[in-house]
């Protein structure tokens, strides 16, 4: 996919915006019996983590006490590093959406975030909103898919590739276990499957066609009375979606995704050394692994953003590296305010935002038509 497949040439921001495009995916909301579940379920792992086991594994007043002592210019370096991890947060997007600019890619970005991590069983609504929202930019549907599928595949592939990245550094420097190996070695084997299938699914149809028909196979055993060709239709479908913007940009794809990571580990890093840094009983190698390896749990689909899951992974591993636990806890309370908060706030302020310039948008296209 080109520049010119965003309508106003490099810059969507001076994109014309008429008629929006044929064919949106409506932003339909899960059914409410559906979105009670899930808000139950996420209350129950929230409690059960933070109000269960974070109190016998740690003291919340000790954590709270370690905050407080944190330097001023400390303070002030985690700001700094919150607001990077904000704005750095939009570029994945523009690497998979040429030309869209800056302002609309972060309106987008920040409003999918606030519904996809904030409200139970919002991911679906969320994908809508995107869809309606790029859509009123003047980009359509084909465009808009291919984007959000490269973003969300390249973000998967970071996230698996991040853990061997960390548990490799320290094998490399002599503080990796045996466990910690053979966990780095099983780690680079799934990127590598990963990244070799998808490889090969951009290469050709045919691989695609076979890739998708193996997957049908594994899934027919699965699930009895499975349709057909599901998984197959599947795969073609997104390799058709995405096999133009990957050739033209997967470096910068891999670049911004990279980037984006790494912007919520700096977060976490500069919180731990605003606690005490080396005197914490962690270097910068492990309180990596401990990140990279506590992402992972962000793929069970229990709560938005890993909520809760996440949180326990990492205080787990930043105490099994060495951390004290109260400190430890300190730390991810630190993490998960700077991380998800201000990003839901401004997903709220985005999301109205964009309301007002629809309904102004709306309102100059009806005004011809009422003359």
């Amino acid at each position: 996919m080109s520049s010119s497949d965003v309508p106003g040439g490099t810059d969507a921001d001076t994109a014309t915006t008429g008629a929006p495009a044929p064919d949106v995916p409506p932003a339909k909301r899960p059914a409410i019996w559906k979105q009670l579940i899930a808000a139950a379920i996420t209350i129950a792992v929230l409690v059960i983590v933070f109000f269960g086991i974070f109190p016998k594994f740690a003291n919340y007043s000790e954590a709270w006490d370690a905050i407080q002592e944190m330097s001023v210019a400390s303070l002030v370096l985690f700001g700094v590093f919150t607001i990077l991890n904000i704005v750095v947060y939009v570029f994945p997007y523009q690497a998979a959406l040429p030309g869209i600019g800056y302002p609309r890619a972060f309106i987008v970005r920040q409003t999918s975030f606030m519904i996809s991590n904030a409200v139970p069983a919002g991911g679906a609504f969320g994908l809508g909103v995107q869809y309606a929202m790029l859509n009123s930019y003047g980009i359509g549907p084909a465009v808009a898919s291919s984007a959000i599928g490269v973003t969300s595949v390249w973000n998967m592939l970071v996230t698996l590739a991040l853990p061997a990245l960390g548990l490799l550094a320290l094998l490399i420097t002599g503080e990796a276990t045996g466990t910690m190996a053979l966990g780095a070695i099983g780690a680079l084997v799934a990127l590598g499957v990963v990244v070799g299938a998808l490889a090969l699914v951009l290469r050709s149809e045919r691989w695609a066609l076979r890739i998708g028909g193996w997957g049908d196979t594994l899934l027919a055993k699965v699930r009895k009375g499975q349709a057909p060709d599901t998984v197959t239709q599947g795969v073609v479908r997104f390799r058709d979606q995405t096999v133009d913007v990957v050739e033209e940009r997967w470096l910068l794809l891999t670049v911004t995704n990279f980037g984006q990571q790494l912007a919520q580990f700096s977060v976490l890093a500069v919180a731990i050394y605003g606690l005490g840094g080396a005197s914490t009983g962690i270097n910068l190698l492990e309180v990596f692994a401990a990140f990279a390896l506590a992402r992972l749990a962000g793929f069970i689909p229990i709560t938005p953003g890993g909520l809760g899951t996440v949180d326990a992974a990492l205080v787990g591993l930043l105490s099994a590296f060495g951390m004290s636990k109260d400190e430890a806890l300190a730390a991810n309370l630190l993490w998960r305010a700077a991380t998800f908060i201000p990003q839901v706030v401004l997903g709220i302020i985005t999301f109205i935002i964009w309301r007002v310039q629809r309904s102004r948008q709306l309102a100059h296209a009806a005004a011809p038509a009422a003359a």
